[in-house]
C-alpha cells in the first residue's frame, strides 16, 4: 500500500462534470525520495521509507564551532540520507508498507534514490489520510467533551464544571476513562475511504474530497486504500 508524504494547504471547492460543487482538501506532495528499502527477510514486512522536505546542515563559524542556532541535522541523519544518494537530510521520514495492498498481489518494487510522485494516484481512487489534529492545550469538559454545564441562575456558581465524578460509597473510586478536563487535540487521526477528485501533476497537488485532520501546513500521509 504505497503512499506519499504531503503538506495540507487548506480547503477549496471544485465542480465536477455534472456541475456539482465538491468541497476538497488540497495536499501538496512534492516527489518523495526513497531513503531506504526494507525486505520481509530483514524487517518482517516489505516496506519503503520515504523522505519529505530538507533539514539545515550544521556549518562552522569563524571560531571553528558548529552553528548552534536552530535545528540542524546530526551526522547519523546525514549519513542515512547519503546512502540513498541524497545531498540533504529529509525533514520527515515515514515508512509505507508494500505487502498489504490490494488483493491482486502485485507488490511494486523500489530502490533507494527513486522518486515517488503524485502520479501513483488517479482521480476516483480511494485513499486513507493520516494527520495530527490541532492541539488546543488544556481544556475543560465543556469544550473537550461537550458537557452542557450547570444552570446560569438560582445562585449557581459552577457553570462549566463537571460536577460529581462518582459516588463515594460504591465504587469508592473514579472509574477509568471518566471524561474530565485535560489535554485536548494533538492526536494522530486516520480517515479512511476518502475519494481523490483531481490530480495536478504539474504543481504536485492532490484534491481529496472532504476534510482531513490537521492544521494548515500540517504534515499528512496519503495512502492507497486496499
Amino acid at each position: 500500500m504505497i503512499g506519499i508524504i504531503g503538506k495540507k494547504l487548506g480547503m477549496t471547492q471544485i465542480f465536477n462534470e455534472q456541475g456539482l460543487q465538491i468541497p476538497c482538501t488540497v495536499v501538496e506532495a512534492p516527489p518523495n525520495p526513497v531513503v531506504q528499502v526494507l525486505s520481509a527477510e530483514t524487517a518482517g514486512v516489505q516496506s519503503v521509507q520515504l523522505g519529505y522536505g530538507e533539514q539545515k546542515l550544521g556549518r562552522d563559524n569563524k571560531k571553528g564551532e558548529k552553528t548552534p542556532r536552530g535545528r540542524r541535522a546530526n551526522r547519523a541523519e546525514v549519513g542515512h540520507a547519503t546512502k540513498a544518494g541524497l545531498t540533504t537530510a529529509p525533514r520527515v521520514l515515514k515508512s509505507f508498507r508494500l505487502d498489504d495492498g490490494p488483493k491482486s498481489g502485485e507488490i511494486p518494487s523500489y530502490a533507494a534514490g527513486d522518486k515517488v510522485t503524485v502520479d501513483i494516484f488517479a482521480a476516483g481512487d480511494q485513499v486513507k489520510v493520516t494527520g495530527t489534529s490541532k492541539g488546543r492545550g488544556f481544556q475543560g469538559v465543556v469544550k473537550r467533551h461537550g458537557f452542557h454545564g450547570g444552570p446560569n441562575t438560582h445562585g449557581n456558581t459552577k457553570h462549566r464544571r463537571p460536577g460529581s465524578i462518582g459516588p463515594g460509597t460504591d465504587p469508592s473510586r473514579v472509574i477509568k476513562g471518566k471524561k474530565m478536563p485535560g489535554h485536548y487535540g494533538d492526536h494522530r487521526h486516520t480517515q479512511t475511504h476518502l475519494r481523490i477528485e483531481k490530480i495536478d501533476a504539474e504543481r504536485n497537488l492532490i484534491y481529496i474530497r472532504g476534510s482531513v485532520a490537521g492544521p494548515t501546513n500540517g504534515i499528512v500521509l496519503v495512502k492507497k486504500q486496499g
